[in-house]
């Protein structure tokens, strides 16, 4: 299983790339694999205030829908707009252009709350 090491990652299974102060959200490998087949991501509105550890989208597959946690609290500053067309992009490529949405956060330091890739990689295989 792919598991970035630049990433850092929620229990929920979304991982979180930094570039100062915004945070580019997404679903994991393991999390799509988990959904399979992706058809449908209500990604959140553009301004819209998000809350670490809340639901702010949700993604339909065609075994269920699942909700998607913020892993930091702010503002969503971009969105996605290649999902609507292709939802797919989270099964195909989770950490590249599968991404659901940048946030500017409001607290830097709710990433230290979240897990290294090692941390990740051992929640994921069992402790492995």
């Amino acid at each position: 299983m792919n598991v970035p090491d630049d990433l850092r990652y929620s229990t929920d299974h979304e991982w979180v790339r930094v570039d100062g102060n915004v945070a580019v959200i997404g679903i994991t490998e393991y999390a799509q694999d988990s959904l399979g087949d992706i058809v449908f991501v209500d990604a959140p509105e553009v301004g819209s205030t998000v809350t670490g550890g809340e639901s702010f989208s949700e993604v339909e597959s065609t075994k269920s829908v699942s909700d998607i946690y913020a892993p930091v609290s702010g503002r969503v500053a971009t969105v996605n707009d290649l999902l609507d067309a292709q939802p797919q992009l989270l099964n195909t490529d989770p950490y590249g252009d599968g991404w659901i949405c940048s946030i500017e956060m409001t607290d830097v330091a709710e990433l230290d709350g979240l897990m290294d890739a090692a941390a990740y990689r051992s929640l994921t295989e069992g402790g492995s």
